[in-house]
């Protein structure tokens, strides 16, 4: 057994392989045939093979039907969050720019620099003259970073571009209104909008956020069964099995944080309460980590090598090891109780949100009708086929699978079963018992990822000396006392406005301000898992 994870683990660097290119422009893909060029330019974290059949597919669809060659020159900074200070840091210093060419603007102040990229300012009727009128300046203005369109990056981080101005209407309601009939594409799915009613961002495929497993582990447990839903993951069974990704590093953790967070919050029928149930049902699921890991994808890689039993996954993760481990295996009978792959992705009870990974026409855009080609060729059939499909098939990726299931619900029907990455999954159906409410969390989105980072990351050794000592007393219902400081928190629901407010930097409250507020809540935490650790070991 462990030989055979041994030499998994030495095949796995290549199978969810991310290689950034350099920010310098250049082409992804082979030769141009020599005749006319248009060329485009995307910032985007996805990966190298992504990158590859992008290129592949739409050359081919430009060529068939503009009768002319594309060039796309691919920008990758970094992760999505290294993405984002890229775009912001560059409209800064563009509009700064563009600003200081007229001398009607005055100088560039401190004050121009926060407020023109700040919604905010549009409603704000404290807001300073010169404040507004930077705000409508840039907001009139073509400015542009030299860059058409951002692509993946979950729909946060696109919501906020809207709303800052750094994206614009890319007219494909206009163009294509068939695309986005309710059979077709819905506005809502869940709770979630799948595109921006502006036009300022479309969802190009679904996301869902799951367990992802090692069968082989769990069949070594004394209790055998897969976990079904988030709260299996806080079971004293999975203490130091379990890897868990950094949600101050990785969006796609945070989002499945909130995830849970939601789920309390609806079974609680008080949101008060259910943010405390889900800190809490986070904070046990932290005790049981092995490893805490700076992405999402490197917990897959830990479920597959057998480092983790299980894990929080993005489907498209999850069931991209699951196709690898299969292909890797060939296709000898299983060893395994009740055969099946070795890596499995669950879909939680409840608790599986569907969300869309969009793609977004930056404002200033050099090479804008390229840059609408390409968004109407991703939302086409033909597009989502390239998602979705297996490699090799008929509309498929030629190399590269690409596993990351359709915005389109059409490509769910029978019909495409065989086609399909994986013909059983459709995330139309496995996320249709969760509703997100963004008035419960969203405005607390950041708030959370460092509320986290505060009270479960940095005093981690506390924390899970605390579950170890509550596990070895018998358990949560064994010591009261114990598990009453175990699941203290720094501030209530209620609170949790005025402390985001606090973690905003501005007149009266400094950067050593935020940073006391934090260390503030890092000391509660520790103060109280200590004693929390006392009072089990004394069986209270």
């Amino acid at each position: 057994m462990m030989v055979r994870r041994f030499l998994i683990c030495l095949l796995l660097p290549g199978s969810l392989l991310v290689i950034p290119f350099l920010l310098r422009p250049g082409a992804v893909g082979g030769q141009t045939s020599g005749g006319a060029v248009d060329r485009l330019v995307i910032i985007s974290s996805h990966n190298k093979g992504v990158k590859d059949e992008y290129d592949r597919a739409f050359r081919k669809y430009y060529r068939e039907h503009f009768g002319r060659d594309v060039v796309l020159d691919f920008r990758s900074p970094g992760g999505t969050r290294d993405v984002v200070r890229y775009i912001a840091d560059r409209f800064e210093s563009e509009f700064r720019f563009f600003w200081e060419m007229d001398p009607a603007n005055g100088p560039w102040t401190g004050e121009i620099a926060a407020a023109f990229a700040d919604p905010s300012v549009d409603r704000d009727p404290k807001a300073s003259p010169a404040a507004k009128r930077a705000r409508k300046v840039f907001l009139d203005s073509d400015v542009g970073i030299g860059i058409d369109l951002m692509a993946g990056g979950g729909t946060f981080e696109m919501i906020r571009h809207a709303s800052k101005g750094f994206a614009v209407d890319a007219g494909v309601r206009k163009r294509h209104p068939e695309y986005f009939r309710a059979s077709s594409i819905p506005e809502f799915f869940g709770g979630d909008r799948l595109y921006d009613a502006d036009g300022r961002w479309y969802g190009v495929v679904l996301s869902t956020f799951g367990i992802c497993c090692n069968a082989d582990r769990i069949s070594e447990m004394k209790n055998k069964n897969f976990p079904a839903a988030w709260r299996d993951l806080a079971d004293p069974r999975f203490f130091d099995l379990l890897s868990v990704a950094d949600p101050s590093k990785s969006g796609s953790a945070n989002k499945c944080f909130e995830i849970i967070v939601q789920q309390c919050m609806a079974e609680a029928g008080d949101p008060a309460r259910g943010w405390e149930n889900g800190l809490n049902l986070v904070k046990r699921i932290f005790g049981n980590a092995r490893s805490v890991t700076e992405s999402a994808s490197q917990v897959v890689l830990d479920v597959t090598c057998g480092d983790a039993a299980a894990g929080m996954a993005i489907d498209t993760y999850a069931l991209s090891q699951a196709a690898w481990t299969r292909k890797v295996e060939g296709e000898r009978p299983s060893f395994r109780p009740g055969g099946g792959p070795r890596v499995r992705y669950i879909t939680p009870r409840g608790g599986t949100a569907v969300s869309a990974d969009p793609i977004q026409l930056l404002r200033g855009a050099p090479n804008r009708r390229t840059a609408e080609r390409f968004i109407d060729f991703l939302l086409s059939l033909e597009g989502q086929k390239l998602h979705c499909f297996k490699v090799g098939v008929s509309g498929g990726p030629v190399v590269n699978p690409l596993n990351r299931p359709a915005v389109r619900k059409e490509l769910y029907r029978s019909e495409y079963d065989a086609l399909r990455f994986e013909k059983d999954y459709d995330p139309y159906r496995s996320g249709s018992d969760f509703v997100y409410r963004s008035a419960w969390t969203g405005k607390y989105y950041g708030l959370l990822s460092r509320l986290i980072k505060c009270i479960m990351l940095e005093p981690s050794e506390e924390l899970q000396a605390a579950w170890r000592a509550v596990i070895a007393a018998g358990g949560p219902d064994k010591v009261p006392e114990a598990m009453a400081a175990f699941n203290a928190l720094p501030f209530s629901y209620a609170e949790a406005s005025a402390m985001n407010a606090r973690l905003r930097t501005g007149p009266g409250n400094s950067a050593q301000d935020v940073a006391a507020l934090l260390r503030s809540w890092s000391d509660f935490a520790r103060k109280n898992y200590i004693k929390a650790a006392e009072l089990a070991r004394k069986g209270r």
